[in-house]
């Protein structure tokens, strides 16, 4: 077998061919960007205050990096997963889940949610966990969402931990026009779960 070295030229033009099978130079952006709508709101011009060790920190869940992504998964097999085409979150699904989840304590529960970027002092207790699946289901058409809760005391010590999960029918094909509503729905009934078992918990 005969190997010949390639010139400068001749090598730079192979790089590319190579890189054109799995890089988009230029491509277009989504047609659409997705965000998560809080069935439950804090009223325009509510008044709370902190007091008796009500407030709570929730902060961005972690997650695994196949749903820490803009990109919509649909769990094809237990082990194969593929992305919607056409479609993106405006951001990453555990940032947009931390913020529907504190409006939703905030608006169905005593607790005062402070916002764990501003906030320095002891901040009560603190919500945090992982998100553990935010996609399409292919063999049921559902829209998944899995979320794994563990509220701790200021100090880091575990109060309680508990996983909620919820499921919407995506209702026809699995394209970018269908997946933004159900994954919303899914969302807010965990959210809304999440924050009762919150006001449940004591102090």
């Amino acid at each position: 077998m005969v190997h010949k070295k390639l010139g400068g030229a001749s090598l730079a033009l192979a790089a590319a061919i190579a890189l054109s099978g799995c890089v988009s130079i230029g491509s277009k952006p989504p047609q659409q960007l997705l965000t998560l709508d809080a069935a439950h709101k804090v009223p325009t011009g509510a008044q709370s205050n902190a007091g008796g060790g009500r407030s709570i920190i929730i902060t961005d869940p972690e997650a695994a990096r196949v749903i820490d992504t803009v990109r919509v998964p649909v769990q094809v097999t237990p082990t194969s997963v593929a992305y919607v085409t056409k479609v993106q979150w405006a951001e990453t699904p555990r940032h947009l889940f931390r913020r529907l989840l504190a409006e939703t304590v905030s608006a169905t529960t005593d607790r005062i949610v402070l916002d764990p970027g501003q906030f320095s002092g002891d901040g009560g207790q603190r919500l945090s966990g992982e998100l553990i699946s935010f996609t399409i289901d292919q063999a049921s058409n559902n829209a998944v969402v899995t979320f794994d809760a563990a509220l701790m005391t200021p100090a880091g010590v575990a109060i309680a931990r508990q996983r909620f999960t919820a499921s919407a029918p995506v209702g026809g094909k699995i394209d970018a026009s269908s997946v933004g509503a159900p994954l919303n729905s899914a969302a807010n009934k965990v959210a809304t779960d999440v924050a009762a078992w919150v006001a449940a918990q004591k102090d």
